[in-house]
Formats: structure tokens, C-alpha cells, sequence
């Protein structure tokens, strides 16, 4: 994979919106993109996670939309670009080597299906992306947050096949099998899919990308070109 970023000049204020269901590998393309167009990286499942692991911090019940809605209004959340990839700030202090803990995840997953909660994320990462020059991922990148996006990518793959990549990147000393983290993941299908509010699915302009038979390399290649296709006609 190229690591040197090219067509900067063009790229500088180009929006790229990656979004798709979990385990699908939208955060390995969009780093890799962020470094080969020379993009900032914002991570909004990042951003969820870390909200995620404030609500556990405070015992706030992810049930409770009006008690979560309090705790976003004295939340903040940053992103800071580094050499392994962003720092994730929650209200300032570094939680980055936090955020893939499995119990994060189920609780980000659960808060984002409040209305009010993915609004306020909404105008955060609305914020962060207004000049332009940014790479997003998540599941309603395309649709919601930056639905003029130049560039819409949809990367999805079958659930067996995000369940065991969500399993090896979980690292060796799990305490689960790899039928349960796919049977979680079929669960968080539904939830992310049938929502009422921003409900998973691609954009109608988005470019879809089924990753289920493809290699890494293959994949952030293929992401690579769709991008630089945008680029060179301009």
C-alpha cells in the first residue's frame, strides 16, 4: 500500500464519507486514505465509543435519553491526528487505548440509538469537518452528517466474515468465542439497520464496496481509486 500522500493541492478541501456496518474495516480505509490523500481522519465511532465509556464512568444508564442527553451537554470529545493514528480526548484527557474494550462498544452502540444523542454527535462532527480536507467514517456519514460529501463509499462485507475480523482484532486474551462475537454482531445489524432515527444503509449516491472475498490490500486499493478517480476529474 502507497503511504505518501498525493494529489494534496485537489484533495485539500475534498469531504469523504466511508460508512457501512461494524467489523467491515472502515477504519483501516479511512486511515489508509487520510495518509495517502493527506485527509484528516475523524472517527465517529470513535466519538460514540468515548461517550459510550463516559455514560459507564458516571453509572448513567444507557436506557435513560434524557439523563444521557445531561451528560452530552457537559461532555466534550476531540480527535487529535498521531502517528499510530488519533488520540481520542474525552473532556481532555486521553482514553484512546480504552475504546475497544467489548463492554465501549455495546454501550456505544446503545446510546447512539437516541434521536438526541446522534444529533449532538451530529453537530460535532459537523463542526470538525466544516473546512473541508476530512475523510469520516461510520454508519450515517453519507446520509446525515455530510450528505454533500464528494465522495460516498459504502463497505460492507457478510456478517461471518466482519465476526471473525472483529474476533482477531480483539487480540489473545478474550474470554469469548468466535460464534458469540458474531451473534453479537447480527444483533448489532438489526439495532444499527431497523433504528428509527439515521438507520443504516447507503446513500444513493455511494459507491458500494463488498469486501467479503477481498484482501486488505485489496480493499484500500480499491477504496484508493475511488477517490483518485473523483480527484482526476476535476
Amino acid at each position: 500500500m502507497s503511504t505518501q500522500p498525493h494529489s494534496l493541492h485537489s484533495a485539500a478541501r475534498i469531504v469523504v464519507a466511508i460508512d457501512g456496518p461494524a467489523g467491515a474495516g472502515k477504519s483501516t480505509v479511512a486511515r489508509h486514505l487520510a495518509q495517502c490523500f493527506g485527509l484528516l481522519n475523524l472517527e465517529s465511532g470513535a466519538m460514540y465509543r468515548a461517550f459510550g465509556l463516559k455514560a459507564l464512568r458516571t453509572s448513567t444508564s444507557l436506557e435513560d435519553c434524557p439523563a444521557l442527553e445531561a451528560l452530552a451537554a457537559q461532555t466534550t470529545i476531540g480527535l487529535e491526528p498521531g502517528e499510530q493514528g488519533n488520540r481520542v480526548l474525552l473532556d481532555g484527557a486521553d482514553v484512546t487505548t480504552l475504546l475497544r474494550d467489548q463492554t465501549v462498544t455495546d454501550a456505544a452502540s446503545r446510546v447512539s440509538v437516541w434521536p438526541p444523542i446522534r444529533a449532538w454527535m451530529v453537530r460535532q462532527q459537523q463542526q470538525l469537518g466544516v473546512q473541508g480536507g476530512v475523510i469520516m467514517e461510520g454508519r450515517d456519514i453519507g446520509t446525515v452528517v455530510f450528505p454533500n460529501a464528494e465522495v460516498k463509499i459504502f463497505l460492507d462485507a457478510a456478517p461471518e466474515v466482519r465476526g471473525i475480523r472483529r474476533y482477531d482484532q480483539m487480540g489473545p486474551n478474550q474470554q469469548v468465542l468466535p460464534e458469540e462475537v458474531i451473534r453479537d454482531l447480527r444483533e448489532r445489524d438489526h439495532r444499527d439497520r431497523n433504528r428509527a432515527d439515521s438507520p443504516l444503509r447507503p446513500a444513493d449516491d455511494a459507491v458500494l464496496l463488498d469486501s467479503t472475498n477481498m484482501s486488505l490490500e485489496e480493499v484500500v486499493r480499491t477504496a484508493e481509486s475511488i477517490v483518485q478517480t473523483f480527484l482526476d476529474r476535476k
